[in-house]
Formats: structure tokens, sequence, C-alpha cells
């Protein structure tokens, strides 16, 4: 089988496609799953570039879609045939967070799908929205989780309240649609005419060119009679927090979910005191919250937004187009 991975050094421009011994078959518990898709995320742009070190070796990505080859003794959730997709905190089943470390995280602490043959335990996978491709199903488990728990699960959102989404990156697209699917009215920040548009396709309500508009809070609190949104999903971290905060309703809620900005930066706590906000932190979230966005996804009939696609063997052309800024919503990669 075909797989890729990170040397040390790491580096777009170092990354290894190998030629590989086939895993063998499931053992108990465990699911054999032939990967046809994964998607690319932040997180895993970091490891294969070099931000955040891994061992020499590994195999990326964290998301991961296939099909079942073979299941092992005990396993009774999946069988041959069965479409799934993986999950990111391997060993977060349900309930609040019980972990804040990626050990356990395919793609950093263990090989994640960029190859074509896995065999994981059962419970590393959920079933995949019924009729999607694997293409599909692959953008779910990093982005769409994200803002499922940020907006639904832990954010308890509701028809009538207002999301600012900023920019069109994956979590910020798929949050878009489901807030939207809820009754809630967006707001998007963006940076072109063509990303506009699309955001505006997809129901923002309004949309804010941050070239044009750089204290974009302030716009954001003019687009609202002065009131300001119920829900910031905040991806840039330092660099866009202290707007995020001008934007935030008194009592609303923001979803620090990304840092593309930076990961370090003052929070400027008395806009926090005077919004009288709460920041939360989010990273990714349970394999309950995996399986009940699939059961929304397929109830509303949401479809994920794919920019490009491209082959394993391309992933490095792939992880440039990401970070080139110009996709709107998620790159997939298919095996």
């Amino acid at each position: 089988m075909r797989r890729v991975t990170v040397p040390a050094p790491a580096g777009l421009d170092r990354l290894a496609v190998e030629d590989v011994a086939d895993p063998g078959e499931p053992g108990a518990g465990e699911i054999r799953v032939r990967v046809h898709a994964s998607s690319l995320n932040f997180h895993d742009y970091a490891i294969v570039a070099g931000a955040m070190p891994t061992a020499a070796g590994r195999v990326p990505m964290a998301d991961g879609a296939g099909e079942v080859e073979a299941v092992g003794a005990g396993v009774e959730e999946f069988a041959v045939g069965d479409a799934v997709v993986s999950t990111f905190f391997t060993t977060w089943f349900d309930g609040p967070p019980t972990t804040g470390e990626f050990s356990q995280v395919p793609g950093d602490g263990i090989d994640g799908f960029g190859q074509q043959v896995v065999v994981r335990p059962a419970t590393s996978f959920t079933r995949a929205p019924s009729g999607w491709s694997h293409a599909e199903a692959a953008t779910l488990p990093t982005a769409g989780v994200t803002a499922w728990r940020s907006l639904v699960a832990d954010g308890g959102l509701s028809a009538g309240q207002s999301v600012l989404v900023l920019g069109t990156g994956g979590v910020s697209i798929i949050a878009l649609q489901i807030a939207r699917a809820m009754g809630a009215e967006v707001i998007a920040t963006t940076s072109s005419e063509e990303k506009r548009r699309r955001l505006e396709e997809l129901g923002a309500a309004a949309t804010i060119d941050r070239t044009e508009h750089s204290e974009w809070g302030r716009r954001v609190r003019e687009l609202t009679d002065g009131r300001g949104v119920d829900h910031v999903v905040e991806v840039g971290g330092a660099g866009t927090l202290p707007q995020s905060l001008q934007a935030v309703a008194v009592g609303g809620a923001i979803w620090q979910i990304g840092v593309l900005t930076g990961v370090t930066g003052e929070v400027p706590t008395g806009a926090l005191l005077g919004r009288q906000a709460t920041l939360h932190g989010v990273a990714v979230g349970s394999r309950a919250h995996q399986q009940q966005l699939v059961r929304a996804l397929e109830t509303t009939g949401i479809r994920p937004v794919i920019d490009s696609s491209f082959q394993l063997a391309q992933m490095a052309e792939a992880f440039r187009h990401q970070e080139s800024g110009r996709h709107i919503g998620k790159i997939v990669l298919e095996h």
C-alpha cells in the first residue's frame, strides 16, 4: 500500500511517498479500513511544515474516511462494506473533555490517514453520513465537529440568534451552514469579492471586507444596531481576538478554535469584562459529538463545501494551496 510520511526535520519539500507492507487483518475490537480520502486542517499543516514537531516517519492527516474491509472479533457496530469516518480524539468517547494533549490524535501522536489502509480500534470511527462520498465525509472529524461542538453541543445555538464567522476556511464555512440550518443569522468577514459572493450564496446575511474595515468588530456592532453577535467562531487567535471582543454582544460567547495569527498574545481583559462575555477554548470534540453531527447533517441536508481535491501523492501541493489562503471550504486528498 502507499503512504506519506513526515521526516525529521519536517517540511513540505521533504514529504516522502512510500510503498509499504499491508497492515494485515484486524484483531479483537478492531476494523480494517480502506482509506479513500482525507482532508486538510491547519493542525495537519503545522505537522507537515514542522511548526508542531512529531516523531520522524509519522504518517500525517488527522481526518480519514473510507470503507470497512474486515472486522475483528467482538465488533458489532460495523460490518464489511460500511462507510466510516475517523474521530480526532481516539480515546474521548463522550462527556466532558478528557485530554488536553494530542498523544492519541492521528497524524500527531499516532500515525494518521495519509495512507491507503489502516487497522484501528472500531471506536476510532463513526459511520459516515448516508449517501455522502468519502471525500465529503473526510471533511467532518476536525472542522465539522469543532463547529458543531462550539455552536450547538456546548453553545446551545437557537433560532434567532446571531453568529460571526471569520473567513472562508473549513470550520468557518461549516459553522455558517450549521447556523443557517438552525435559523441563526450569520455575519462573515472576508478578503475578496469572490469569497464575499460565495458567503452570501451560502446564506450569510452580511459580509465585511476586512481589507476595507480594519476595525471589523466595530462594523459588526453597526450591522447589529450596536448589540453585537451572540456567538463568535474565532479562528484567528492573538491577532483577531481584540476585534472579536468588540463584535460580541454583552453576555455572548467567543469560541476560540484556531490560532491562525499566532498562539500567544494579550487578552483584552477590560473588553472581556465589559462585554461580560465568555471565552471558550475548543479543541474539536468527542466521538459522541461526531455521531450527533452525522445525524444532524443527514436531517438538514447540509453538504460540505469542497474547494479542491488532490491525489495522495500530491499532498505537498495541496498544503501549498492551503498556505495560499485562496481556498473556500475544505481541501481534500483522495487516495
